[in-house]
C-alpha cells in the first residue's frame, strides 16, 4: 500500500481493475478493502459479509497486523453501527464513532477508531456487505470528521463496483462447486477402475508369495517385489487423484492460518520440533496459495519421514507482491543429483511442477549431513 492518497480517474480505474482480476470471493474481498483504504487514505478498512445468524460469514480487514487480528478475538457480531448499515442500508459518516449512541464497544486489543465512513454494499435491494473506513490520514480539528462528502461519493462508486465483483465471484464459486461435485464423481470412478484393480492384483500377488515362501523362496521373492511395485503404483494413483482437490481450509481460513494449523498438528504428532513463522504476507491468487500449501506439505512429509530431523522450520515471507516459502530441516540431508540419478525423486518433481504451474520457482539446497532447505517463490497477483 502507498503512504499517500491517490485521486482522480486513474486511481479509481486501478482499484476497479484490481477487483476484476480476481474470481475467488476471499480475493475479491481483500482487494476491495485494500483498494478502499488506499484510495481514501485511511488507517483502517474492513468489509463484512453477513450471515443469517446475526454474525458475519466473512470479515476482511486491512491496516491491522495478523498478530493484532488474532489478539482481537472472534469475528464481530452484527451490532451497533455495523448493524445499522446492514439493516437500514444507509451511509454513515461520523466524527467520532465512539461517541455515537449506537456504539457498543470493542475488545481491548481492538485499535482505536475515531472518524468513520461506512457504506452498505448492495445487489439490487439486497445488502450483501458493509464496507467501512476509519481514521482518515489528514489534519482535522477536534470533533470533526476527516472524511468528506467527496470521499463518501467516491466510496459509493467503489461499493457499487464491489457489489458487481462480489456477485460475480459468488457465481463463479457456485459454478466451481458444481464442477468439483462432478469432478469428485469422476475421481470416484477412476479410483474404482484404476486403484481398486491394482489393490486387487496386489492382494492376489501377496497370497501367491505366501504360498511360495516355503517351497520356492526365489519365486516368492519375485512375487514380493511385484507386491512392492503394485503398492507404489497404487499410492501414486491415489496421490495424483487426491492432490487435485483444493483444501477447504484454504477457502475458509487463508494460506497463513491453514499452514499454521497444519504445522501445529505435525508438531504434536512427531518427536521433531516443527515451527512456523509468517511475516507480512498478503493474500495471493487462489492457485498460488494452493501450490504453496501443497509444496509445504510435501516438503514437511519428506523432512519428518525421511530426514531424521530434530527441528523443521517453515517460514512464509512477503516478497514484493508475492511470497517466499522456506521449509528447512536439520536432518541427514542428501545429494540432490545422486537422488535424481537413482530415480528417487522424494516428491521433487511434483513440487517443481506445482511451483512452475503457479508461475513460481523452486530451489533445493541439501548435502549429506547438512540438512535440507526447500524454497519456493511465487509472484503474487
Amino acid at each position: 500500500m502507498s503512504h499517500g492518497p491517490r485521486s482522480g480517474l486513474a486511481a479509481v480505474s486501478s482499484a476497479l481493475l484490481a477487483m476484476s482480476r480476481h474470481l475467488e470471493v476471499r480475493d475479491v474481498l481483500k482487494t476491495i478493502v485494500a483498494s478502499a483504504r488506499e484510495l481514501l487514505d485511511a488507517q483502517y478498512a474492513a468489509l463484512g459479509v453477513p450471515d443469517d445468524h446475526g454474525g458475519f460469514a466473512q470479515f476482511v480487514v486491512d491496516g491491522v497486523s495478523e498478530e493484532q487480528w488474532k489478539a482481537i478475538g472472534p469475528l464481530p457480531r452484527q451490532h451497533g453501527i455495523l448493524a445499522a448499515m446492514l439493516h437500514e442500508a444507509r451511509a454513515e459518516r461520523l466524527a467520532d464513532v465512539r461517541k455515537d449512541p449506537r456504539f457498543e464497544g470493542w475488545p481491548s486489543a481492538h485499535p482505536d477508531l475515531v472518524d468513520f465512513l461506512g457504506l452498505p454494499i448492495r445487489d439490487g435491494d439486497e445488502v450483501i456487505g458493509a464496507l467501512f473506513l476509519a481514521n482518515k490520514n489528514c489534519p482535522k480539528p477536534e470533533g470533526s470528521c476527516g472524511f468528506t462528502q467527496d470521499d463518501e461519493e467516491l466510496l459509493g462508486i467503489l461499493a457499487q463496483h464491489a457489489a458487481i465483483a462480489l456477485t460475480n465471484a459468488r457465481l463463479y464459486e457456485r459454478s466451481r462447486e458444481l464442477t468439483i461435485a462432478e469432478e469428485r464423481s469422476r475421481l470416484a470412478h477412476e479410483l474404482h477402475d484404476a486403484v481398486s484393480q491394482k489393490l486387487f492384483s496386489l492382494r492376489l500377488t501377496a497370497q501367491a508369495a505366501a504360498r511360495l515362501v516355503d517351497r520356492d523362496p526365489s519365486r516368492a521373492k519375485g512375487e514380493l517385489q511385484q507386491v512392492a511395485a503394485l503398492a507404489a503404483e497404487a499410492a501414486d494413483e491415489l496421490r495424483s487423484a487426491v492432490v487435485e482437490l483444493r483444501p477447504a481450509a484454504l477457502d475458509e481460513d487463508g494460506l497463513v492460518a491453514t499452514l499454521r494449523t497444519q504445522v501445529q498438528v505435525l508438531d504434536r504428532a512427531h518427536s521433531a520440533r516443527v515451527t512456523f513463522t509468517a511475516r507480512g504476507v498478503k493474500a495471493l491468487p487462489a492457485s498460488q496459495e494452493e501450490a504453496v500449501l501443497r509444496v509445504a506439505q510435501e516438503a514437511l512429509h519428506n523432512a519428518l519421514r525421511h530426514s531424521g530431523a530434530d527441528h523443521v522450520d517453515v517460514t512464509l515471507d512477503r516478497h514484493g507482491g508475492g511470497a517466499v516459502l522456506r521449509v528447512t530441516d536439520d536432518g541427514s540431508g542428501f545429494d540432490p543429483m545422486a537422488v535424481r540419478r537413482a530415480g528417487r525423486h522424494l516428491g521433487m518433481v511434483s513440487m517443481r511442477d506445482r511451483a512452475s504451474g503457479a508461475g513460481g520457482t523452486l530451489t533445493v539446497e541439501s548435502a549429506p549431513g547438512k540438512g535440507t532447505t526447500i524454497e519456493m517463490e511465487v509472484p503474487g497477483g
